[in-house]
């Protein structure tokens, strides 16, 4: 056997005709006047047709895989309803784990009066950008409650959280500037870096050290240098030592932005953030990003911090200067939700501990949950990306919604299966979910290799 070219238990050679096998599949099922065209016509360039582009093509070879398998496509599922602990997809009932309606508050009732008043007041829209004429009372209520969560000066919202980044690294950085973020660092964080033109580079994940060490060496070379890192990580569910990125920041005369989206209204005894939870002075970060689309069950994201940095983005930043205000029920919605998670501190208590039942029922029945602290993210870590798509097939077909990430949003060793913990969910839910899940994969391992099943079919 070709020991390098070896996958799954399959030789290079096997593989390569698997592959090829694949593709042929991929051709078949295109349109046949694609396939042919008279043999007098003359040659030309054809029009530019998107099937095209090499990723398309890889993708039409997966949905082929799939299909050969019986698979069916685990995206885009279109749920009947209120999406919770459970919910219904094409009339049946699920046990949900792919929702971050961490604290239960998408639905609440308060919530939801406050978004139907908004409309009655506003309107759907606010018709036109904060600068010209969208600006609304409830926006600036908004932005106060984020600032005071923070413990910062002000705040300013934006209509999308990916948005957020991107614009807000943007207007900060450019050519002569410097950007560090932590190599599991969102995608949004990832273009904003790269659109700056600013000079980027990933560090190893969570290593502070390692920040320290660049800057000694390299941090005269620039004119401003931004650390970015997360509160919770999206796709691992661990967080950093905020205190260590503070140090070594301050000494560096850098700025730090830390990226909230997953961790307000999860870390914390009430659900402040990462800096309650590791007792961090919220005025030490020049940066806090969140967003609306969590916790705060609306759309959209926020940053947080003094007033001078939120005034030049409401000036300078594209992505809020040239977009639409946020829209006036989401605001309010975001609002309410941000006031019932102060007034019952009980949701982050029951969030924390179905995060750590979670946890050890998993890690107890041999599931490999990576990195993650047991709080609102656990990955059940399964391999290459063919299994980890198998295995959310298996547990749908068995009552339960996960979702597999796999290559490229995670390395394709590390393809996995994400659980969303939240606040309602049951401790039996939390079991039986753990118990599918581990009896599913040791049923996939025991079949062997994902690829060698579908090489003999």
């Amino acid at each position: 056997m070709d020991e390098k070219r070896s996958y799954g238990g399959m030789s290079g050679a096997a593989k390569d005709a698997l592959m090829a096998g694949l593709r042929q599949a991929s051709q078949n099922r295109r349109p046949r006047a694609a396939q042919a065209a008279p043999a007098a016509a003359p040659a030309r360039k054809p029009a530019f047709d998107f099937s095209t582009l090499d990723d398309y093509k890889q993708l039409r070879i997966q949905r082929a895989a799939a299909e050969m398998m019986g698979i069916e496509n685990p995206f885009f599922r279109a749920h009947d309803g209120l999406a919770n602990g459970t919910s219904r997809i094409d009339g049946a009932p699920y046990i949900n784990f792919a929702s971050y309606n961490y604290l239960g508050l998408n639905g609440h009732p308060a919530v939801v009066d406050a978004a139907k008043a908004a409309i009655d007041r506003y309107g759907t829209s606010v018709s036109a950008s904060r600068v010209v004429a969208g600006e609304r009372p409830i926006h600036g209520e908004l932005e106060r409650a984020l600032a005071a969560v923070h413990g910062t000066e002000a705040a300013v919202t934006f209509v999308s959280g990916h948005a957020t980044n991107v614009t807000t690294i943007g207007t900060l950085m450019g050519p002569k500037d410097l950007i560090l973020f932590d190599a599991l660092i969102h995608n949004s964080v990832a273009e904003g870096a790269r659109l700056s033109g600013a000079a980027r580079m990933t560090f190893p994940h969570n290593d502070f050290a390692h920040v320290d060490d660049v800057l000694t060496k390299v941090r005269h070379q620039y004119d401003r240098v931004l650390i970015v890192v997360e509160g919770l990580y999206s796709m691992d569910g661990d967080h950093p030592d905020l205190p260590k990125f503070v140090d070594v920041k301050s000494r560096h005369d850098a700025w730090l932005m830390v990226d909230e989206a997953h961790s307000l209204g999860v870390l914390g005894v009430t659900g402040r953030g990462i800096h309650e939870m590791q007792g961090v002075d919220p005025g030490s970060v020049e940066i806090w990003m969140g967003t609306l689309s969590k916790t705060l069950s609306g759309c959209g994201g926020y940053v947080a911090g003094s007033a001078a940095l939120t005034e030049y983005l409401k000036v300078k930043a594209p992505g809020f200067v040239y977009s639409v205000g946020l829209a006036p029920a989401l605001a309010a919605a975001a609002l309410a939700s941000l006031q019932v998670m102060q007034a019952e501190p009980e949701r982050v208590t029951a969030l924390h501990a179905n995060g750590r039942r979670f946890v050890e029922k998993a890690r107890a029945a041999g599931l490999d949950t990576g990195l993650s602290l047991g709080y609102a993210v656990v990955p059940v870590i399964v391999g290459d990306s063919a299994q980890a798509a198998v295995l959310a097939d298996r547990v749908f077909k068995r009552g339960l919604n996960a979702l597999p990430i796999i290559y490229p949003a995670v390395p394709e060793k590390a393809a996995r299966l994400r659980f969303f913990i939240t606040s309602i969910h049951t401790a039996a839910e939390i079991d039986e979910a753990v118990a599918i899940t581990a009896a599913e994969l040791k049923e996939i391992t025991r079949a062997g290799s994902v690829l060698r099943q579908l090489a003999a079919r």
